[in-house]
């Protein structure tokens, strides 16, 4: 008979679930994994990682529409959505099987099935052959998200899309309403408009991308209205009436007049929703809105009970997840008595968040605004793209690098990027925050030439008011 006791178990094999399972297989603990669909969960399956297959797809479309621009003649170019498609799932089946050999690799139990708590320590999971009873001295809890549907017109898949749906369409949209502007909306307008959709963006709050720099969201909102698509923001959309053929959206603009427009396909993109229901914890966690309350190392009231990722308080990113699943796993270790493992907390104020439309975002610590509301007094530099000599030769000079200081320190507050690869360059800004670089040090170093990074050196220098290059 099978043991099925463990030192940790661990409930989801999202990029937080996979990534704990494994720091713990690597501290010596005895580790188990239970997931329901499949390893790697949401981001290696259905999110992050697809979707940039998709989008690389739609960019290499894009450029060989533009080849005069770079001397080249292309002719007779044509998008063929189900190969492009057909790839994305190849993509997201690799690195499901890669996870499937890392599971092996560091001897971790996989058990699959729907597990549900029945205590702190133990649980049941119920799959192809049957109920098993599992217990564990800790268990994580990382069941990841979903997303949220609209009260009045939840997805059907057919008409109403969720992301989901969005990645395997069964045909191509004529034209299109996304209804939000976060970082899945606007990756999945991106795309489609790069395929050859007619779209559209509704987002209620007064400016796409509401969580990046305001200088960021007026960039991006001219960028994608250049390249035609529909942006109405401070909007809401009241009804959708679902046909066989298409849907009718009844559209509120910001002045608070209500038109209806006949769309193709809509894709909702408003948020998500915890995966916390009906798993035992209602006893056992703190939970707001569905979201389970932690310390920052993942602990929640009930000891022995953890949870990280996707089901705890945001931001809600896959490598922040990934982040969380390390320091929880080097918690329960010093706990069960190692002492050379020495966790540290999860800072969210150093989480780069990054967006794949075209032009692409990426960010990192406070905005402008967020700074002077913090009470900071701010020093900005600003450099943008036509003003790299790597940017003009890569036909790229769209965009801009931000730079946010506290006047009187010299700390790096925030950096904020819109255009060609910045999801790239984040990073640097990000190691910088991390070892609390100051603009002297910032200024002090090398960059590489002729590279994009060399407007983040750019960017610090005009803060100061010595710009080189513009």
């Amino acid at each position: 008979m099978a043991d099925n006791s463990y030192d940790v178990i661990v409930l989801g094999s999202g990029p937080g679930g996979y990534v704990a399972a494994i720091r713990c297989a690597q501290l010596g603990l005895k580790t188990a994994i239970v997931e329901r669909e499949n390893l790697g969960g949401i981001c290696l399956n259905w999110g992050c990682i697809p979707t940039k297959a998709l989008l690389r797809s739609a960019e290499i479309f894009h450029y060989m529409q533009n080849a005069g621009d770079y001397g080249l003649k292309a002719q007779g170019i044509e998008a063929d959505l189900e190969a492009v498609v057909k790839r994305s799932r190849g993509v997201a089946k690799q690195l499901n099987q890669g996870i499937g050999h890392l599971m092996k690799k560091n001897k971790i139990t996989v058990h699959m099935g729907e597990g549900k708590l029945t205590g702190p320590t133990s649980l049941t999971v119920k799959g192809d052959k049957g109920e098993e009873k599992l217990s564990a001295k800790h268990v994580i809890v990382a069941t990841g998200a979903r997303a949220r549907d609209l009260p009045f017109a939840p997805a059907d898949g057919k008409r109403v899309w969720t992301y989901r749906h969005a990645m395997t369409p069964s045909e191509m949209p004529s034209k299109l309403l996304v209804i939000g502007s976060g970082a899945i909306g606007i990756e999945f307008a991106s795309f489609f408009n790069d395929m050859g959709a007619d779209v559209t963006v509704v987002e209620m709050l007064d400016r796409i991308v509401p969580v990046e720099d305001a200088d960021v969201s007026t960039f991006l909102e001219k960028s994608l209205t250049k390249q035609g698509i529909k942006v109405m923001t401070g909007a809401g959309v009241d009804e959708l009436k679902v046909g066989a053929k298409g849907v009718t959206a009844t559209i509120k603009d910001k002045a608070g007049k209500a038109s209806t427009t006949e769309f193709s396909h809509v894709i909702t993109a408003i948020g998500i929703q915890p995966n916390t229901e009906n798993i035992g914890l209602e006893k056992l966690a703190e939970m707001d809105r569905g979201f389970i309350q932690i310390d920052p190392f993942g602990r929640t009231k009930t000891k022995g009970l953890w949870a990280i990722g996707d089901c705890t308080p945001g931001p809600w990113l896959a490598h922040k997840a990934s982040h969380e699943g390390v320091s929880c796993a080097e918690a329960i270790a010093q706990e069960l008595g190692n002492k050379d493992v020495h966790p540290h907390p999860l800072d969210r104020s150093n989480i780069p968040g990054c967006t794949y439309c075209h032009p692409q975002i990426a960010s990192v610590g406070m905005t402008e605004a967020a700074a002077k509301e913090a009470g900071h007094k701010v020093r900005v530099g600003n450099f943008p793209f036509i003003g790299n000599g790597k940017a003009i030769a890569l036909g790229e000079a769209e965009g801009f690098i931000k730079t946010v200081f506290d006047a009187g320190t010299g700390e790096l507050l925030g950096a904020h990027m819109i255009g060609a690869e910045v999801t790239e360059l984040i990073q640097g800004y990000t190691v910088g925050k991390t070892l609390e670089t100051t603009e002297q040090e910032l200024m002090q170093t090398v960059f590489p030439h002729p590279t994009l990074s060399e407007m983040m050196h750019e960017s610090v220098l005009d803060a100061y008011g010595r710009a080189l290059h513009f």
